[in-house]
């Protein structure tokens, strides 16, 4: 099986982009993040057509995150237990939305960004990140989940982890994705039972996920690594691949950020989305 997640940074702006991924790289579930759209609004007969089924969550433009599947698409939950909210909202951010693809629980996840250190959204996205390693590490204990359960925490995590995840390391100094608290959050999925197999395939430093559109980052490769994948021990036994499909962030209207492939054994090997495929994006 393929899996792979894609901050698209608007679905309806990226369609069909999204639809010429899935097509090129014979993905078989697609976490998406950013959707920026109401449910009713998501582009879905496009999905359709191409012979996905699909799930949303999503209230207005901010937010949303989505799960595109041609290998079942089974009890999706939108929001997670314990899901905290910000601020005065009568519920929980559409940030996470999980359902049971092809026999793996997948869960499509937009950490909160954080806004800026001592801000309110900053504790809010400690307490997030809190609140889903709590719920994660459950789903694995033997008390009250399933040690061998296959689940797979994908997306835009809004945190890098090391210093080589980000172009350069005194533009971020007092700013948040690095500050210690948060990556401590971010390394705390390891202790949970989860390993992030994004770096185990791909350990090479400043490969990147993320460019912001502004002062030409993207021809300058001046960028983010913040969007991973933490598995549970089944699927990280079961991954043989990953890449980072940098060529994504090139051409007509594309996203700032770029999937991130998962190849998972058991349903046959596959091509599109190889290291070869990474390595011509970044030679070109």
């Amino acid at each position: 099986m393929r899996l792979a997640t894609w901050n698209v940074n608007s679905v309806r702006s990226r369609v069909d982009r999204a639809v010429a991924f899935l097509e090129r790289t014979g993905t078989d579930v697609l976490a998406l993040q950013e959707t920026k759209c109401r449910d009713d609004q998501f582009p879905r007969a496009a999905f359709e057509a191409a012979g996905y089924e699909v799930a949303t969550f999503g209230f207005s433009q901010w937010n949303g995150v989505a799960l595109v599947s041609r290998v079942g698409l089974d009890d999706v939950e939108r929001g997670f237990p314990t899901q905290p909210g910000f601020g005065e909202a009568p519920g929980p951010e559409a940030r996470a939305i999980g359902a049971t693809c092809g026999g793996v629980r997948v869960w499509s996840l937009y950490v909160p960004h954080g806004r800026a250190v001592g801000d309110p959204h900053y504790r809010y996205k400690l307490a997030w990140l809190d609140a889903l390693r709590t719920q994660a590490q459950g789903w694995l204990d033997p008390a009250t989940g399933d040690p061998d359960a296959a689940v797979a925490l994908v997306g835009d995590w809004n945190v890098a982890p090391r210093d080589t995840d980000v172009w350069d390391l005194a533009v971020f100094a007092d700013q948040t994705h690095i500050t210690p608290p948060e990556r401590a959050a971010f390394a705390a999925f390891e202790s949970a039972g989860y390993t992030e197999v994004t770096r185990v395939h791909v350990p090479q430093d400043r490969r990147y996920t993320y460019w912001d559109y502004q002062r030409l980052r993207f021809p300058r490769d001046e960028g983010m690594r913040i969007d991973f994948a933490y598995v549970s021990p089944a699927v990280a036994a079961r991954t043989t691949a990953v890449s980072i499909e940098r060529v994504e962030r090139k051409g007509k209207a594309p996203s700032d950020h770029v999937p991130v492939v998962l190849d998972l054994a058991d349903t046959g090997a596959r091509t599109g989305a190889d290291g070869s495929a990474d390595a011509a994006a970044d030679a070109a």
